[in-house]
């Protein structure tokens, strides 16, 4: 267990400056920079010069990923180019707003997909499996921007029961951040839960099928004993991982939901920051963003191996 610890761990801060060297080098080969988004046509001549110089642009791009990841070791995040503050002061309410969408899709999609993949892997290739599952595929199949459009025009614009877009401030109390992330929150349930369903029906299907089960319903045991004690442990087992990965998708999902609705989010000051070209922004957005992912991929993990005593000694 302490070895896969270590080499878990190892493997994550490998992952995490993959993704940040991935950032730079890839702001690096966009057009423009931070200067020439901020000055627009004045950009250009003595004060373009100007402006990289001061804001460092004329070094080499190695020195300046070598200092900043110096600088992010030590805990700082370093200073916004556009916005000329401490990145800790701008990311810190977006991220809660991001965390407190996510937690609202997590707490709906998780039960309802569990659910839902239950029904449908007890009833197999009846009229509710094909229907949940056909729900499911078409729920996953539908990029994220189309949802969230659909969702607006039904019940913002057609039945008015709630508003289109997000207007409160980025520092609003976290009761009306839920408030308003009922269709922000309701776009990323929808592909949370059909991902989740799916992989929770087909361990039900598994389960149903295996030796243990067949030898109980041949001894007589009832069938709501045998759901309780057999099916639904063993087949919620293999859907930690693939929960703890949904989980991480949020992350990447979260970006275009919260573009759409204008949800004060990091996925939404991510946009603007690449958009300005502040790279540091940028890098410090895609590292708090791969904390999360590497965070919960590892809990998912330990959680799997701590409930499963057999999979943990073959890893081990």
């Amino acid at each position: 267990m302490f070895r896969l610890i270590v080499g878990r761990a190892a493997s994550s801060v490998v992952t995490l400056v993959l993704i940040s060297l991935v950032v730079f080098i890839g702001l690096e080969l966009m057009p423009g920079d931070a200067c020439t988004a901020y000055l627009g046509r004045d950009g250009k001549g003595a004060v373009l010069d100007s402006c990289r110089e001061r804001m460092g642009l004329n070094r080499p791009a190695s020195e300046r990923f070598l200092e900043w990841g110096g600088k992010t070791l030590s805990g700082d995040l370093g200073t916004s180019m556009q916005r000329d503050r401490p990145i800790t002061e701008i990311v810190g309410w977006r991220l809660r707003n991001t965390l407190v969408l996510s937690a609202v899709a997590a707490l709906a999609g998780i039960p309802l997909a569990i659910l839902l993949g239950v029904m449908a892997g007890l009833r197999r290739d009846g009229p509710l499996d094909l229907f949940i599952s056909s729900t499911a595929i078409v729920a996953m199949t539908i990029p994220e921007f189309i949802s969230a459009t659909l969702l607006i025009l039904i019940f913002a614009v057609s039945l008015g029961w709630t508003a289109g877009v997000v207007t409160i401030g980025y520092k609003a109390p976290i009761l009306d951040l839920v408030a308003v992330s009922v269709l922000p929150a309701a776009t990323l349930t929808l592909i949370l839960a059909a991902h989740i369903m799916r992989m929770v029906r087909s361990s039900v299907i598994d389960v149903l099928e295996s030796d243990y089960v067949l030898m109980a319903r041949l001894k007589g045991v009832p069938w709501r004993q045998i759901v309780w004690r057999h099916v639904l442990p063993n087949s919620l087992l293999p859907a930690i991982s693939v929960i703890g990965l949904t989980i991480a998708w949020l992350l990447g999902g979260v970006v275009i939901v919260e573009s759409v609705f204008n949800y004060p989010g990091l996925g939404r000051l991510a946009v603007d920051a690449v958009g300005d070209r502040d790279l540091p922004l940028v890098q410090a957005i895609a590292l708090l963003f791969g904390i999360i992912y590497v965070i919960t991929n590892l809990a998912a993990d330990l959680i799997a191996l701590l409930l499963n005593p057999r999979l943990r000694t073959y890893r081990t």
